[in-house]
């Protein structure tokens, strides 16, 4: 049976109307089972990193997702030069070429 693109949009809209139906059904029951493990292990919104103070760093798949960036990552960091010409000129070998060492290289 070939269809056209106007059925399957159609469908496409039909699933995604029966998907958010049945999230709401999911959702009040999953609110219920969190309320129920909140009030049985006397969690706090500070427990959950719901609240301003955070319980401490977070394990597993949550802390895999995030980047951690070191200060010595960050922008503006000093290195020590690792190219010095006669002039007194230095590199530390981070972005682009400066000039001096392009003609230094092309001069040979």
């Amino acid at each position: 049976m070939t269809r056209t693109y106007t059925q399957v949009m159609k469908q496409i809209d039909h699933l995604k109307a029966e998907a958010e139906r049945l999230r709401k059904q999911e959702v009040s029951g999953v609110i219920e089972r969190i309320r129920e493990a909140i009030d049985f292990y006397g969690l706090t919104a500070a427990d959950l990193g719901l609240g301003r103070a955070r319980p401490g760093p977070k394990r597993g798949a949550a802390a895999a997702g995030r980047r951690v960036v070191r200060r010595a990552a960050r922008k503006g960091s000093k290195v020590a030069a690792k190219f010095r010409d006669a002039d007194g000129n230095t590199w530390a070998g981070r972005g682009k070429r400066p000039v001096w060492l392009r003609e230094a290289l092309a001069a040979g």
